[in-house]
């Protein structure tokens, strides 16, 4: 039953990727285009390729690559962008967002995945 709904959730994922991938591409011209369609691609890349069947540990190692993309696309709108208000997001994100890798890293460690 938790494999049946992880597919579709997948799938929706896997869509909006290609999407967005597809919409960075014809950007992808600029520095920062190219630093986040460089970003995009290494967090597809660090995606489980299959799914274990427990959705707990499908989800963990799914978010610790996407966390890792969010944190790098971050460090290229620190990099690039001059909005004082993303920037603060971005440095923020950055954190939280390595909090929660470490988190879930732990968790995968605890639970011997």
């Amino acid at each position: 039953m938790q494999r049946n709904r992880l597919i579709p959730a997948l799938a929706l994922t896997f869509l909006a990727f290609a999407t967005v991938q597809a919409v960075a591409q014809s950007h992808s011209d600029s520095p920062a285009g190219k630093a986040y369609m460089d970003a995009m691609a290494k967090m597809n890349q660090g995606m489980p390729k299959d799914m274990s069947g427990d959705a707990d540990v499908d989800f963990a190692r799914m978010m610790i690559p996407h966390h890792q993309g969010a944190s790098e696309m971050a460090k290229v709108l620190l990099q690039h962008g001059k909005d004082p208000e993303l920037r603060k997001m971005a440095q923020k994100m950055i954190k939280d967002q390595g909090k929660e890798i470490v988190e879930l890293q732990g968790w995968l460690r605890k639970h011997g995945k």
